[in-house]
Parts: structure tokens; sequence; C-alpha cells
């Protein structure tokens, strides 16, 4: 799955129930990462194509974790670090990517990484799945940060 689409799952964990709870909301976005590596998303093991994607996606899923704070509201700055907290923990599982790119190795555990290898159901075909989520996603987030901005 994209790192945007476990970003943007996490901004929903986070601004919703759980709001004011940040560390509740890490750790449920950790669990969602989990959650939605099992439904079948795209996936590309060609190193080319991966790497594109991955550069594109960690941009988008930056300027989702950007447009997220810019939308939260101020005078609930809870919602915010619940929201951020949430997005963190969606995208942690995933730091063995870009770690083993540039430092040659993984930050977790083999263990670990064997089971989130294991629980992928990737296919190339899927990209167009990935942006579905994607907007559904947004669209969630931004209906629960308008909810906390009258609150």
């Amino acid at each position: 799955m994209l790192v945007t689409n476990h970003v943007l799952a996490g901004a929903v964990l986070g601004a919703g129930p759980l709001a004011q709870r940040p560390a509740r909301a890490f750790a449920t976005g950790v669990v969602s990462h989990f959650v939605l590596d099992r439904v079948p998303h795209w996936g590309d093991e060609r190193r080319s194509v991966f790497l594109v994607t991955a550069v594109c996606d960690g941009l988008a899923g930056l300027a989702a974790i950007a447009l997220v704070a810019r939308a939260s509201n101020r005078q609930r700055p809870a919602v915010l670090l619940s929201a951020l907290a949430g997005m963190a923990g969606g995208a942690f599982p995933d730091l063995d990517k870009p770690s083993t790119l540039f430092f040659g190795r993984s930050p977790f555990p083999a263990r670990f990484d064997a089971f989130h290898g294991r629980i992928q159901r990737e296919s190339p075909r899927r990209l167009p799945q990935e942006f579905v989520v994607a907007a559904a996603l947004g669209a969630i987030v931004a209906l629960l940060l308008r909810g906390s901005r009258r609150s």
C-alpha cells in the first residue's frame, strides 16, 4: 500500500474518536498499517518502478501531513497532535524501506521484517485502487477535521 494511504488512515484514526490521545492514535496507526497491508494493493518489485513511485508517494505523504496540519483547528491542538501521531504510526512500519535503501539495513528485527513481508498482497495492476483509497480517506479526514473546527 502506498505510504500516503497509510498516513491518511492514521489521520482518520487520530482525528476521529481517538482525538486527544496521541499514544493510542500512534499505536492504532501502526495496527492499521498491518490491516491495510493485508488488503490487496499495489506493489511492483521492479526497483526502477518502485523507486520512482516511492519518491512521488513520499512527497504526497508529506503533502498530506502538511494539509492535515493546515486544516486542523488551532483552537483544538489535541486533535492535531493526535492526527499527527496517527499518521506517524501509520507510516512507521514502512521505515524499513528507506532505511534499507540508504543504510543497507532495516531498523527492525528480522522477524518483524519477515512478518511484514509475508502479509503483503501486492500486484502491479492495483495502482488505480490506491488512488480511490486515497480519495476516500482524504474525504473522511476532511470531514473529521471540519467537525473538529465546529467544536
